[in-house]
């Protein structure tokens, strides 16, 4: 049917021509007339023009700031957040981070891996082989590889070869959200479906936990006495990063959609949720301090002992917390204007 009217047949079946005619000259002139809504393509806003997500933070050994957004790559004088260098990366959208040994920096982006030389800020290598180009995830081994989390399992690479060594694509919960290395050398992979405790010199699991309140893990890190916290959308957890065993689920946070995690010099716990960022006290689990005026309350990563501050990415920018007044402030520039306010 064209417009409003049905068309006429003949018997034979075939439709008038005249009728076809007129009824497309009508809603041409129908679509010409000064009512109808004119969109200028061209004029569209880029949805990621204003995406300031901060997923990824990593401090480096000249004591650079290295902030990964969905803006690109930038390197930062954390003592008074001047950008030192904006480096050039094939996929914008930045969500994973880590300095290898040698001090380059690894990006985990939707497109793959990508190798970045702090000495030349420039982009040295990409596009490695891994189980999926979408990483989630990555982390330094205490034998120097790189392990790199996707949503379809894990891959362990030699960052000076370039070389991928193993994968683990039969993991348990299948996306590799969140992985963190334990004192005694193992990894722990936070999946969809819970934890996986992995050996990194076999790639074989060793241990599974899949009844954690929340279900899914999505942010790690491990405390001093090497103890593995986990993030859930439910909570906080506690594990015995040796055993294996569930020692419990933090009181004050429970309810809670816990999105990083982070302790500092002085073993303070740094948890970053959906609705805000908390200052914890880890050996009795009181929460010591709620830090205002962060550019969002969704906090998405945190560097503490970062040039005298607590470097914060969130949902809406760059922030960081003062160590003396504990008050937080948004970055000059790697912020959306939301949360500039």
């Amino acid at each position: 049917m064209i417009g409003s009217n049905p068309l006429k047949l003949q018997a034979d079946g075939s439709v008038y021509a005249q009728t076809i005619r007129n009824q497309i000259h009508a809603q041409l002139n129908e679509a010409n007339t000064p009512t109808a809504p004119v969109i200028e393509r061209s004029n569209r806003p880029n949805p990621t023009a204003h995406n300031y997500k901060v997923g990824a933070l990593q401090a480096d050994y000249t004591g650079s700031l290295w902030v990964g957004s969905h803006q690109g790559l930038a390197r930062i004088n954390p003592e008074t957040g001047q950008i030192l260098a904006r480096v050039n990366v094939p996929n914008r959208f930045i969500d994973a981070m880590s300095q290898d040994r040698v001090g380059r920096i690894w990006l985990g982006t939707p497109d793959g891996l990508v190798r970045v030389e702090p000495r030349i800020n420039e982009v040295t290598a990409q596009n490695y082989r891994l189980p999926s180009n979408r990483v989630l995830s990555t982390t330094i081994d205490q034998r120097g590889f790189l392990w790199v989390g996707t949503d379809r399992g894990l891959a362990m690479i030699s960052p000076d070869e370039g070389l991928l060594m193993t994968t683990v694509q039969a993991l348990p919960g299948v996306s590799a959200n969140t992985l963190t290395m334990a004192p005694d050398g193992n990894l722990w992979v936070g999946t969809l479906e819970g934890l996986v405790r992995v050996s990194t010199a076999s790639a074989y699991i060793t241990h599974r936990i899949t009844d954690l309140p929340g279900k899914s893990a999505q942010a790690m890190t491990v405390g001093p006495q090497g103890q593995v916290w986990v993030g859930t959308p439910a909570g906080l957890l506690v594990v015995d990063g040796r055993t294996g065993q569930l020692l419990r689920s933090v009181t004050q946070l429970r309810g809670r959609d816990v999105t990083a995690l982070a302790f500092d010099s002085n073993q303070s716990l740094w948890v970053g949720t959906r609705t805000g960022l908390l200052k914890l006290n880890p050996y009795n689990g009181a929460v010591i301090g709620r830090v205002p005026s962060l550019p969002s309350e969704h906090i998405l990563s945190i560097s503490p002992d970062t040039g005298n501050k607590i470097w914060v990415g969130t949902t809406e920018g760059l922030g960081w917390v003062s160590q003396t007044t504990g008050q937080g402030q948004p970055h000059g520039s790697i912020v959306s204007a939301f949360g500039a306010r």
